[in-house]
C-alpha cells in the first residue's frame, strides 16, 4: 500500500476491524518510512453478471426476476418454494461458472426449461409458451408433442 504522506510502498498493518455488516474491512497501517499512520479500506469489489437482452441491451442479472417467472410458471402446481429456488440456484451457478460476465435470455431461458422439463411438464409448457413466443396453436401442438415424445 502506497502511503498518502511519502509515497513509500511499505507498511505494517497495526490494527484490523471488520465493519458490523462485514462487508468492510477497516485497516489502520503504518508506513516503514515515514512512520505516520493511515487508513485503508478493503471491500469486494463485485463485478455484476449481466444479461443481454434480446434488444442487444445489457441489465444486470437479477435473481429475484428469475424466481418470480418460475413462480409464476409453477402457479397452482405441486411445485414447492424450495424446488423454485433450486432451480433459480442452479441457474445462477451456471452464470457465476462461466469466464464471460454476461449470457444472452436466449441461454438462460434454455437452462430455465431443461430444469423444468424435469421438474413440472405443465410447468415447462406454460414457461415455453411465454419464452418462445408461440404465434399460434400448432407451435404450441408441436412442444406438446415434442414433449410427449421424450423419455425423461
Amino acid at each position: 500500500m502506497k502511503c498518502p504522506f511519502c509515497g513509500h510502498l511499505g507498511d505494517k498493518v497495526v490494527d484490523s476491524r471488520e465493519s458490523k455488516e462485514g462487508e468492510v474491512i477497516r485497516r489502520r497501517r503504518e508506513c516503514l518510512d515515514c512512520a505516520k499512520r493511515f487508513t485503508s479500506y478493503e471491500r469486494i469489489d463485485e463485478i455484476p453478471y449481466m444479461v443481454i437482452k434480446k434488444d442487444g441491451t445489457r441489465e444486470r442479472f437479477e435473481r429475484q426476476k428469475l424466481i418470480a417467472g418460475l413462480l409464476k410458471a409453477c402457479e397452482k402446481r405441486p411445485v414447492s418454494v424450495a424446488a423454485v429456488e433450486s432451480v433459480a440456484d442452479r441457474v445462477e451457478s451456471t452464470l457465476q461458472d462461466r469466464p464471460e460476465k454476461e449470457m444472452g435470455t436466449e441461454e438462460i431461458g434454455a437452462l430455465v426449461m431443461e430444469e423444468l422439463k424435469r421438474l413440472d411438464k405443465v410447468a415447462y409448457v406454460r414457461f415455453a409458451s411465454v419464452y418462445r413466443h408461440f404465434r399460434d396453436i400448432g407451435e404450441f401442438m408441436t412442444e406438446l408433442k415434442d414433449l410427449l415424445n421424450t423419455k425423461d
